[in-house]
């Protein structure tokens, strides 16, 4: 039996031959049947593997791990010659350098003149030039323009500054707002509506005053018969008028001990302690006027609440009976006639 299994194993046995052996002795034919495939497993690792494989160094003896011994040949054997096929590739053709950057050109033909050739082109404007400042004024008429918009500019800039604290804007917003809330009312009338009517009551009373600083400084410095220093002058006179006429005493005085000034008259006034006088004064005056306007329609408010809780409807706001009655007494005494004249007829004095 052994001679025979040898001889099958020397010609190269085929799986017939090996089911003839299986059937005379299993247990031999399994044992054949190993050895014959570790040989064929040795046959096809490379000639390294295989030497590494006889020497001991590349793992355990196939008899001691046969589910592995397959698979790792069969790893080797694909990386074997199938490796060089995929780790084969074309090289890369070199990257052509880049161009040096350019700055890009926004103004075109106009940030550059035109090349020097011998006739110059026709419908070719001259080069484009901007110039900020003075540099290209080169008649006196042209600055006086330019300081003309200056000055301009910095009259719009002041203008709110001026309307707020040199007028009589400050005492009727304030004025007007509390009378909004003696009414309980929260967004009627709106706030635009309250400044709007103010400033246009304020056109109409320093209107006598707008007409003096035009007449006295405004046309003179148009007509370039007085300097701006003069007009500037001029100018201060009325405005200082009228706000010493809002003006109490004692607020001038204050700021005048601030300033550490010594007595001076009324016409030498500065600006600067005046106006912060006069608006001192304004907001006395101005919430002077605003309680007065509270007083009735708190009465009504008392009213309203006594009734209500000598019948007993403790549950029920009061501001729902007394806002329609606020509004109808605004209305009958015609309040808004009397709030405007009041606060005009103040500026009288």
């Amino acid at each position: 039996m052994s001679a025979r299994l040898k001889n099958a194993l020397l010609r190269g046995f085929k799986r017939t031959e090996l089911r003839w052996v299986g059937r005379v002795c299993p247990q031999r034919a399994a044992s054949v049947w190993t050895s014959h495939r570790r040989a064929e497993d040795r046959r096809a690792l490379p000639t390294r593997a295989r030497r590494q494989l006889a020497a001991g160094s590349l793992g355990e003896p196939a008899a001691r791990r046969p589910l592995h011994s397959t698979a790792v040949a069969a790893l080797l054997a694909f990386l074997t010659h199938f490796a060089p096929l995929t780790l084969t590739a074309q090289p890369l053709a070199p990257v052509p350098p880049a161009a040096p950057f350019a700055p890009l050109d926004f103004l075109g033909p106009l940030a550059s003149p035109a090349p020097a050739t011998g006739t110059a082109p026709t419908g070719v404007n001259s080069p484009f030039r901007l110039n900020v400042g003075l540099d290209g004024a080169g008649q006196v008429q042209d600055v006086d323009v330019a300081i003309k918009v200056l000055f301009t500019l910095t009259i719009l800039t002041l203008a709110p500054s001026i309307i707020l604290l040199m007028t009589c804007f400050t005492r009727i917003v304030i004025v007007l707002s509390f009378i909004r809330s003696a009414l309980s009312l929260q967004g009627a009338p709106p706030n635009q509506i309250i400044v709007g009517l103010s400033l246009f009551l304020t056109f109409f009373i320093m209107a006598p005053t707008w007409e003096r600083i035009d007449r006295d400084a405004l046309q003179p410095l148009l007509a370039k018969t007085i300097t701006g220093t003069e007009a500037m002058d001029r100018a201060s006179g009325p405005i200082r008028e009228f706000m010493m006429r809002q003006t109490r005493p004692k607020d001038v005085e204050l700021f005048m001990g601030l300033a550490k000034m010594g007595p001076t008259e009324p016409d030498q006034l500065p600006l600067k302690v005046v106006v912060p006088g006069f608006i001192i004064s304004e907001l006395r005056t101005a919430f002077q006027m605003g309680f007065l306007l509270f007083i009735p329609f708190i009465l009504i408010d008392l009213v309203v609440a006594t009734v209500l809780m000598s019948m007993g409807m403790m549950m029920m706001p009061p501001m729902t009976i007394s806002l329609p009655l606020k509004i109808l007494l605004f209305v009958l005494v015609d309040g808004w006639e009397l709030v405007v004249r009041s606060v005009v007829l103040s500026f009288a004095g």
